[in-house]
């Protein structure tokens, strides 16, 4: 079961749903089947009025969140400056759910919005590989809340790959280094390459 979200992202999430059931018509149900309206409403949110904007990326940041927490599972990270709120996955993925609708909104990247996905620093190179090898796409798939979505329950996927793998790789050494000879013993304390799961995670990074 997940846990309940923070006082402050529901209530700020539950505040677009009642600012998107105004303009449509339609309740979003936090789930990817109503996440297309929201991308909708996103692109009818003017610009040039920065308070009004500043609110609909707030509230808008904490209901993809949600949506992506209900699915994934993981946990927020919360400060003062609602834009810098962040949202860890289970497999150490992390991103700043405002800065996707930012991108969302303008369908563009900003030098100053940090709309990219981390992930800790043994994970990087597997997660690289991964959004590497996805398919192209339109420009507005790309900057929409449904495709970043689906980008992130695919990279979500290979990195639950890849730990298991770890896991299982690491199980192995120890079996083969409780069965070991005395004829092993000088291989085994010849220092081999260790695993990664020896290594210490690093915070997360960008």
């Amino acid at each position: 079961m997940v846990d309940p979200a923070p006082a402050q992202v529901r209530e700020y999430a539950d505040q677009v749903v009642a600012y998107v059931r105004r303009a449509l018509g339609v309740t979003l149900e936090y789930d990817s089947d109503t996440l297309p309206v929201l991308d909708h409403y996103l692109r009818s949110v003017p610009a040039e009025e920065p308070a009004a904007l500043a609110l609909v990326v707030a509230t808008s940041a904490a209901y993809f969140g949600e949506v992506i927490r209900l699915r994934l599972g993981g946990r927020w990270e919360l400060g003062d400056d609602e834009a810098a709120w962040r949202l860890v996955l289970p497999t150490g993925l992390h991103f700043s759910p405002a800065g996707f609708v930012t991108a969302a909104i303008s369908r563009a990247d900003h030098a100053d919005v940090d709309a990219e996905i981390g992930a800790p620093a043994r994970m990087m190179p597997h997660l690289q590989q991964a959004l590497a090898r996805m398919g192209d796409v339109t420009e507005e798939e790309y900057y929409s809340l449904c495709g970043r979505l689906d980008t992130l329950e695919h990279v979500h996927e290979v990195l639950v790959s890849v730990a298991a793998r770890m896991l299982g790789d690491a199980a192995d050494d120890d079996d083969g280094a409780d069965g070991a000879g005395p004829d092993d013993d000088d291989a085994a304390d010849g220092g081999g390459a260790p695993s990664e799961l020896d290594d210490e995670l690093t915070g997360p990074v960008n």
